[in-house]
């Protein structure tokens, strides 16, 4: 007769230890994602919302002092407004509007640095900020103004009124300025004056070392074709494009049509 091997049973024991250090493990994992997110979502918000917000109280609040101020007497109030610094905001990486230029002291009679002392309008697009002296961050464009390219005219001065303005975040007040065309006013409201400018012509975009477009007569050094060849009155806008990127500049240029006393 032939033999029955008998079959022997293997039991497989699972270590419990070893599952439930490997669940800690994923539910650690899971937690480290979730706060990240939040982490991430809070940044978000802050730069989208809690700038835009903050920059737009300041910007507001000093439009109205610079009114108060030059519905005074002459030489009862202040002679400029100098608005209380904002909190410090977490810098976005570069994304700076300015074209071409470094933020020094004018020479001569011009605004102190990041004194706000004009008013810029622009009914197309429903904006009304401060204009600042300087291009500076911290000192203007991240409190919501609209900061004035130094060496550049004055408003309603011969030559090119230069400014820049965020495009997004911090107020953002250039945000829709691709939205102008030609024909579109721009008034520039100072303690003496109101100055019209007219929207005259864009260019889409530009790299940020295209210093000509700020020139006094300003005209593109990488697209010449684009801009003026006559000396002139004139205001330009810069701004950072695409939007919430700092790659390229957009440009918008009018010329001075109007002027008329407070």
């Amino acid at each position: 007769m032939r033999a029955v091997a008998k079959r022997i049973p293997v039991v497989v024991q699972y270590d419990p230890r070893g599952r439930r250090l490997a669940a800690r493990g994923l539910w650690t994992g899971a937690e480290l994602v979730m706060t990240l997110g939040v982490v991430l979502l809070l940044l978000v918000a802050h730069q989208l919302w809690w700038t835009n917000r903050q920059a737009r109280a300041e910007a507001s609040h000093t439009v109205q002092s610079l009114q108060r101020d030059w519905d005074e007497p002459e030489g009862a109030g202040a002679e400029a407004v100098d608005p209380p610094p904002a909190q410090a905001s977490p810098d976005p990486a570069d994304d700076s509007p300015a074209v071409g230029a470094q933020d020094k002291e004018d020479s001569g009679g011009a605004p102190r640095r990041s004194q706000a002392y004009a008013v810029i309008r622009i009914p197309r697009i429903g904006l009304t900020a401060p204009v600042a002296q300087g291009i500076s961050r911290s000192g203007v464009l991240d409190k919501g103004y609209v900061g004035h390219y130094p060496g550049t005219a004055q408003p309603g001065g011969s030559g090119n009124f230069a400014l820049a303005g965020h495009r997004n975040t911090h107020g953002e007040p250039f945000r829709y300025i691709n939205r102008l065309r030609s024909g579109d006013r721009i008034t520039v409201e100072t303690r003496d004056a109101v100055y019209t400018y007219t929207v005259d012509k864009t260019l889409a975009r530009t790299v940020p070392g295209d210093g000509g477009v700020v020139a006094a007569v300003p005209r593109s050094n990488i697209k010449p074709y684009v801009g003026y060849r006559a000396a002139g009155s004139y205001v330009t806008l810069t701004t950072c494009t695409p939007e919430f990127t700092s790659r390229y500049r957009l440009v918008v240029w009018g010329k001075l049509t109007d002027v008329r006393g407070r």
